[in-house]
């Protein structure tokens, strides 16, 4: 827990100051969890702005096993991984696996696969530049 909340504190110092009009500072106690009802299982605790209209940052959990078929987002999304094995790439066979600390920035428009692998939920900081939404795609490219 110790190494989850270090890596939590880094991540919101990293925002850029521009994005805050006050100082940010946020517990693991004062985390505000909310289920995405078109995402069953995956809760949200936004920190700023609103995934559901502009740019945002925000604290995500995916379940273990989680398996996110072909897709794209509007606008670029950041994620830094806290805990969990998170994996995206174009298609499951060349996925690649990413654990605590790593940072995977996807383009707007890019077609990719992307899930939690089996063994332990996922936990990852996420910072979208544009609204948050989830264009299924018949096939990854």
């Amino acid at each position: 827990m110790k190494s989850r909340f270090a890596t939590l504190v880094a991540v919101l110092l990293a925002l850029p100051a521009a994005a805050q009009e006050a100082p940010l500072m946020v517990s693991p106690a004062d985390l505000k969890w909310a289920a995405l009802p078109e995402r069953p299982g995956m809760q949200v605790s936004v920190l700023t702005g609103d995934p559901k209209t502009g740019a945002y940052t925000q604290l995500r959990k995916v379940p273990a096993g989680t398996d996110n078929p072909p897709h794209a987002h509007s606008s670029t999304i950041t994620n830094v991984v806290i805990s969990g094995v998170w994996y995206t790439g174009v298609d499951a066979a060349s996925a690649k696996d990413f654990g605590p600390g790593s940072v995977v920035t996807m383009p707007g428009d890019w077609v990719h696969v992307s899930g939690c692998r089996k063994g332990s939920e996922c936990l990852f900081y996420q910072d979208g530049k544009g609204r948050f939404d989830f264009k299924p795609a018949a096939k990854a490219p």
